[in-house]
């Protein structure tokens, strides 16, 4: 367990109490915990590289605590009819999409590398955006012009996202045994 692991986990825990404050209007709050929660992202990212900590263990964890905080955002936004429901359920599709092409992958034996594309990493900063934005004026008063155009790019580029994972997948599960595949 080294400092950037220690990091995500920290960034894991964050979550239901994010979650528990955004239920509780608590919005100021639950941004200050979700800003947190994206610097011990950054930092955990940063000393990982910086300080040659990279590990396996982070490698799947820390994407999977991305996901959690996200989706969770996503979802109890949705559920307090802050960000449109049907962008709760692009930004949960996919997540599911990659998580079940991984199951699939492992199911079949197919090798390859957790590492993000060009496309995920703007996915997930446009997520982040988009949670924060909201998080800024949940109610709309201000940013409700900008708050349209940002869950439209947000859905698209997340769709956009998934279906590039997909392309990994079948690409990978097309190989002959043995191959060595690009990442999901």
């Amino acid at each position: 367990m080294n400092i950037p692991n220690i990091l995500t986990l920290i960034r894991i825990l964050l979550t239901p109490l994010f979650v528990i404050l955004l239920l509780k209007d608590m919005f100021t709050m639950a941004l200050l915990v979700f800003a947190i929660a994206g610097i011990s992202d950054g930092l955990d990212g940063f000393i990982a590289r910086y300080f040659n900590q990279r590990t396996t263990l982070g490698a799947y964890l820390d994407p999977a605590a991305d996901k959690l905080l996200l989706a969770s955002s996503f979802v109890a936004l949705a559920v307090l009819d802050i960000v449109p429901s049907w962008l709760a359920v692009i930004v949960i599709a996919r997540d599911v999409i990659i998580v079940m092409g991984i199951s699939i992958l492992t199911l079949f034996q197919k090798s390859y590398e957790v590492r993000p594309s060009l496309i995920s990493k703007l996915t997930t900063t446009l997520q982040i955006v988009t949670v924060l934005t909201t998080l800024f004026d949940p109610q709309k008063a201000r940013l409700a012009q900008l708050s349209g155009y940002l869950y439209w790019a947000t859905a698209v580029v997340t769709i956009i996202s998934g279906l590039h994972y997909i392309y990994i997948g079948m690409n990978i599960l097309q190989e002959p045994a043995g191959g060595e595949g690009d990442n999901p």
